[in-house]
């Protein structure tokens, strides 16, 4: 019975944690509205306003995404493109896991949600 109840214990923990842990999970589509939508468009294409300021901004489409890797994207939300000159870097916006949930967003939203983690960008 002892033996039992060790092993029950934390399983039954885990069970009800779980929808706990799920909903504090980082929400990509809000994410992406507060920080990326004004750059790149509601629909993954940026606005005049974006393209006439970045002359290099490009779309949030397969065509962009199919060939790279998550790994890759989350650089680029890490670091910025062209030393922040093209696009800022958001490290101090917001944290890994938040920039894995807008990422995650941007693949299943704009397209290529197939690509994985570990294919070269």
């Amino acid at each position: 019975m002892n033996v039992i109840a060790r092993l029950l214990g934390p399983a039954v923990l885990l069970v009800c944690a779980a929808p706990v842990l799920a909903a504090q999970a980082p929400d990509g589509a809000a994410l992406y509205r507060e920080h990326c939508k004004e750059c790149h468009g509601a629909a993954g294409r940026p606005p005049k306003t974006a393209r006439d300021k970045y002359k290099d901004i490009k779309a949030l489409d397969a065509e962009l995404l199919a060939p790279r890797s998550d790994d890759s994207l989350l650089v680029v939300l890490q670091k910025g493109v062209k030393d922040g000159k093209e696009m800022k870097s958001f490290k101090e916006k917001m944290t890994p896991e938040e920039m894995a949930a807008v990422v995650k967003y941007v693949r299943t939203r704009f397209g290529a949600a197939g690509a994985s983690a570990d294919q070269s960008p």
